[in-house]
């Protein structure tokens, strides 16, 4: 595994203990996270959305989400693109997200 694909990894974990605070799953598996890239320069590139566009955190779970993987070591910068296309809906979310939430 290269450099760029372990800190991709070590961006997962973190995204992993970032909770959506209307529903007890973490972003990750939530399926918010629609792009996650890492480049040559170790910039991080995430590309999300929200649950709703008038989501009551839609001000604050971006700027959680940038300050939170800029703490990750190696990653020389972040930024947060947030997109509602497409929208989020529950198949976005993962397996496990599904089990925790008593939907399989």
């Amino acid at each position: 595994m290269d450099e760029k694909e372990i800190l991709k990894d070590r961006i997962i974990q973190v995204l992993k203990t970032i909770y959506d605070p209307e529903i007890p799953v973490n972003i990750w598996d939530m399926g918010l996270i629609y792009k996650l890239d890492v480049n040559d320069d170790m910039f991080v590139l995430i590309e999300m959305t929200l649950t709703a566009p008038n989501c009551p955190v839609a001000e604050s779970l971006p700027a959680e989400v940038e300050s939170t993987v800029k703490s990750v070591d190696g990653v020389k910068n972040v930024q947060v693109q947030l997109t509602f296309e497409p929208a989020w809906d529950i198949r976005m979310l993962s397996d496990e997200a599904k089990v925790e939430l008593g939907l399989i």
